[in-house]
């Protein structure tokens, strides 16, 4: 994702795993294998529609507190 330009937030309790999460540095995937990545794409989201505006307005309002 990192070479891809794609903002990554690991995510984790344990030091070990914040460590390892952070070696990501020193190595770099081929552009065949980019290519490869990108191939599988199907350009579009496995949870939800970024793009559908019921779910646009359910994410919007997550943590409101509704008043009765």
């Amino acid at each position: 994702m990192l070479q891809s330009d794609v903002v990554v937030i690991p995510k984790s309790t344990h030091r070990q795993r914040m460590e390892q999460n952070l070696d990501v540095f020193d190595f770099a995937l081929s552009e065949e294998d980019m290519a490869a990545i990108r191939a599988v794409d199907e350009g579009e989201s496995l949870f939800f529609s970024h793009y559908d505006p019921a779910t646009v307005e359910m994410l919007t309002n997550m943590g409101k507190t509704r008043k009765v």
